[in-house]
C-alpha cells in the first residue's frame, strides 16, 4: 500500500530523546517499510527515516528557540498533505486534532491515532462535530471519555524485539523513566524506593511548562542520596538503565493512555510496579509481568516482591503482545477496510 504517515512536528522522527508519539509513528514507519509499503512520512526535517521524508520545518520545533510560532509549521504540514494526497491509498495522522477539518476534504481514506488523554470536557463537545471520523485509540481504557466516537479499532503501541534487549539478571535498583510532571507522580516513586531501600535511578526529561513544578516539589527530593538523576537518555542508555532495573516504577496520577515505557521495561525482562490507572490493568498482568497497586505501601511491597518474578516471563509477555510486527499489522488490516470501504460505497468504522 502507499501509505502516509504524519507525526508532529514537534520532535524528530525518531526523537533524539524523549518523544512518545513521535517514536511509535518511527516504529511504525520503519515496520510498514521493512514489510514491503510505499511510506511517506510528514515530519520536521532532523527526521531520519527510512521512508520518504517531507519536511514542515527544518529541525523539531522543541529544539528550534528561534520558532515563535508553533502554530504556523502544523497549518503548512497540513497544506503538505493536502498536495501530496492523490500519491496515497491512505493517510495516517498521528498529530492531534488540528488536522480534523482537513480530513473532510480528502480524496481518500484517512485514519487518526489518538495518542492523549481524552478526557477535557472541551473534547466532548468537539468531537461530536466530527463523529465520522475514523479513530484509533491505543487502549481500550482511553475511548472511555468519547464512546460514541468512530473507533475502528484499539491497536497497542509495538516495539522491535531487539531494540531493547532482554537482560536475564539485575542489579538490584529501580527505575523511573518519563516526564518529570505533576501526573507521572516522580514524588512516589522516590518515596516507594527509599521505603524499600532500594537506589531509584531516574531518566526523564523536564517541559518548560512543568519547571516550576520541578523546582518546588521534586528538586528538593532529587538530593535524597538514594535518588540518582541521569536527566534525559538515548535508546542505547535507555536499554542499560531498564535492563539493569529490578523493577520499573510507574505510580502515575491520571488516565494513561498507553505507557510506552512500561512495554520497554517489559521487553528488558524488568517487571513493573503501577498503579491501576488508565490502561495500566490492559498492560500488565498482576503477578505475571509486575504489579498494580493503589498505595505507597501497596507498591513499596511489590516492589520487594518483583524479585520473585520471572524476567523471562516480562519478555514472553512482550514478545507475544507487543512486538512491532504485530502494531504494523493491525494497521494495516485498518488501513485496508478503509479502503475497500471506500471503494464499496460507504466510510463505516466499526468499534472493535
Amino acid at each position: 500500500m502507499r501509505i502516509a504517515q504524519v507525526a508532529p512536528p514537534f520532535e524528530s522522527v525518531p526523537p533524539a530523546r524523549y518523544g512518545g508519539t513521535e517514536r511509535v509513528v518511527s516504529l511504525l514507519t520503519e515496520e510498514l517499510v521493512r514489510r514491503g509499503h510505499d511510506v511517506t512520512l510528514f515530519a520536521s526535517g532532523d527526521s531520519i527515516p527510512k521512508a520518504r521524508l517531507v519536511p514542515a520545518v527544518p529541525r523539531s520545533l522543541r529544539l528550534d528557540p528561534s520558532c515563535r510560532d508553533q502554530l504556523a509549521p502544523q497549518i503548512r504540514q497540513l497544506e503538505q498533505v493536502s498536495r501530496l494526497v492523490h500519491r496515497f491509498d491512505v493517510v495516517h495522522f498521528h498529530t492531534g486534532f488540528i488536522h480534523l477539518p482537513l480530513t473532510r476534504h480528502l480524496a481518500l481514506p484517512s485514519v487518526t491515532t489518538l495518542h492523549g488523554r481524552l478526557d477535557y470536557p472541551e473534547l466532548t463537545a468537539m468531537m461530536g462535530e466530527f463523529s465520522d471520523v475514523p479513530l484509533v485509540s491505543i487502549s481500550n481504557d482511553q475511548r472511555r471519555p468519547l464512546r460514541d466516537a468512530a473507533w475502528c479499532a484499539t491497536v497497542y503501541h509495538g516495539m522491535p524485539p531487539r531494540l531493547l534487549p532482554y537482560k536475564s539478571s539485575h542489579q538490584g535498583y529501580a527505575a523511573f523513566v518519563g516526564r518529570i510532571s505533576p501526573e507521572k507522580r516522580l514524588d512516589r516513586a522516590i518515596e516507594i524506593a527509599e521505603r524499600a531501600g532500594m537506589e531509584l535511578r531516574v531518566a526523564a526529561k523536564i517541559d518548560a511548562v512543568d519547571r516550576e513544578y520541578y523546582d518546588r516539589e521534586i528538586e528538593p527530593l532529587m538530593r535524597k542520596p538514594h535518588v540518582r538523576y541521569l536527566g534525559e537518555l538515548g535508546e542505547t542508555q535507555k536499554a542499560s538503565l531498564l535492563g539493569g532495573a529490578q523493577a520499573l516504577l510507574f505510580p502515575i496520577d491520571w488516565p494513561e493512555p498507553f505507557g510506552m515505557v512500561i512495554i520497554e521495561s517489559l521487553s528488558c525482562g524488568t517487571p513493573v510496579v503501577a498503579w491501576g490507572h488508565g490502561s495500566v490493568p490492559e498492560l500488565i498482568e498482576n503477578g505475571v509481568n509486575g504489579f498494580i497497586v493503589g498505595s505507597i505501601p501497596e507498591a513499596v511491597t511489590a516492589l520487594r516482591r518483583t524479585k520473585d518474578l520471572h524476567r523471562a516471563g516480562c519478555r514472553a509477555t512482550f514478545d507475544r503482545r507487543f512486538s512491532a510486527e504485530r502494531m504494523a499489522r493491525d494497521y494495516v488490516t485498518v488501513y485496508k477496510r478503509l479502503r475497500d470501504s471506500v471503494r464499496g460505497g460507504g466510510l463505516e468504522a466499526r468499534t472493535a
